[in-house]
């Protein structure tokens, strides 16, 4: 046992204690896999007391900077007032569920549709996997095909269609420019992966050869528009409008899953900044301030079969009161001026800050990101796909990094394949404490190499 560990384990003694209760009665101890121990959370997860603003403290009375923000949906980090209060006032003053429209839901979706060029019209959902489950329908229907193109290292939602290929082994997966699908686990249908073609993300070539190959066959592109499943990994310059132009020219419906990019790299999500309109989008964490609701937006024509009610999309808790109340305060949060440049800023310092420390340590290691999402990587090599960083990330480093910032009060993910976000929430302070954090492990993990 480390150092370290021993300082983990007599400092979260509460956590120990509420881990081992809870695995009497749930499985593995916990509600999500990201949060289990085979995810990194070992010897168990800190359970946690309460959150404000950008802070989070468990229930040992430890306080961190929470770079973990659920996952991502505290985009102004914990308990933001306005969003909360309209919950509230919704719940006591109107009510939850009524099964029927309220007014507020067309006042949503406007703000929806002016912020994202590419949506003309737009569902509410519950979740993420939610949304890309209806999208890869809408997409099979319109275009009379059946097979699905996704990206190795990516991840969309944990339904049986598209739960392949997310994390696998590279000696089970097939060749480098023609990977074969593997499923996430056991339980899947037989047959599903018939319906996919799996392929390394940022390679325009291999996409091409691809269509050339079975553009007949193929309804959709199913990607993020930055890879934030493995770590963060940025598209290469022209990517994204090589896969525009190609699922164009053949008739392809590009569906962009912007669950965690979206409304948190700008209000027109990554797409509006990279300057790429899908024909569909799928949105979720940023769009409601903490509170779970998800939206599949597109153009009319796709949407028209939603509309006339060929691809059926519903859900007792779809835009329930909750849900509504919460993303209209938060796209009114938002759209704030100079919101987005002020977090850009802060995130900015961060990542500058960051890259700046591991390189004055020695270490091999560097930042990637774009605005408030990124990841350290500890890596010699450039990461340009999941393959990259199978091969190249050390992830007992990252492991070690991420065991040093804890004890130093600093919050985020144990995988290297997570990331790190930022709130509006967050601070110019924050981010001199993270930097002085980093400093001390970034110059211990160089006394071990």
């Amino acid at each position: 046992m480390t150092a370290t560990d021993a300082q983990l384990l007599a400092n979260t003694a509460g956590s120990a204690n509420l881990f081992e209760a809870a695995c009497r009665v749930i499985p593995g101890g916990v509600n999500s896999t990201a949060r289990a121990t085979w995810s990194g959370w070992t010897p168990y997860p800190l359970f946690v007391e309460s959150g404000q603003g950008s802070r989070l403290r468990d229930v040992d009375g430890n306080e961190y900077i929470d770079y973990l923000l659920g996952l991502g949906p505290m985009i102004f980090g914990h308990r933001p007032a306005r969003v909360t209060q309209a919950v509230v006032d919704f719940i006591q003053q109107r009510g939850t569920v009524f099964a029927l429209p309220t007014a507020d839901e067309a006042r949503l979706a406007e703000k929806i549709i002016a912020a994202v060029p590419s949506v003309d019209q737009v569902r509410l959902c519950n979740t993420g996997t939610e949304a890309v489950l209806y999208a890869t329908r809408l997409a099979r229907a319109f275009t009379g095909r059946r097979k699905i193109i996704r990206f190795e290292g990516m991840y969309h939602g944990f339904s049986d269609g598209v739960y392949w290929s997310k994390h696998p082994a590279i000696d089970k997966a097939g060749p480098d420019d023609r990977p074969v699908p593997v499923p996430q686990g056991p339980g899947m249908p037989k047959g599903v992966e018939e319906n996919l073609i799996i392929l390394p993300w940022n390679n325009a070539q291999v996409l091409a050869d691809t269509i050339k190959r079975e553009g007949d066959n193929i309804a959709a592109v199913l990607t993020e528009p930055v890879m934030c499943n493995t770590g963060c990994i940025l598209p290469k310059p022209g990517y994204l409008q090589a896969m525009r132009e190609l699922t164009q020219k053949h008739g392809i419906v590009l569906i962009f899953d912007e669950v965690i990019t979206g409304f948190r790299l700008g209000l027109g999500g990554a797409q509006g900044r990279l300057g790429i309109r899908p024909d569909l989008s799928v949105f979720a964490k940023g769009i409601g301030g903490g509170f779970p609701v998800a939206a599949l937006g597109g153009s009319a024509k796709i949407m028209e079969l939603v509309a006339n009610g060929t691809v059926s999309m519903a859900g007792t808790y779809t835009a329930n009161g909750i849900a509504v109340a919460a993303a209209n305060a938060a796209l009114d949060e938002l759209a704030t001026p100079g919101l987005y440049q002020q977090l850009d800023a802060i995130s900015d310092e961060l990542r500058i800050g960051l890259g700046q420390v591991l390189r004055d340590a020695g270490l091999p290691a560097y930042v990637v990101g774009l605005g408030p999402l990124m990841q350290v990587w500890f890596a010699t090599q450039e990461i340009h796909n999941y393959r990259d960083a199978e091969r190249h990330a050390d992830q007992k480093i990252f492991r070690s990094w991420w065991e040093g910032m804890l004890a130093r009060g600093v919050l985020f993910h144990p995988g290297a394949y997570e990331n790190l976000f930022v709130s509006t929430a967050h601070t110019h302070a924050d981010v001199a404490a993270t930097l002085d954090a980093a400093k001390q492990v970034a110059a211990a993990l160089a006394r071990t190499l």
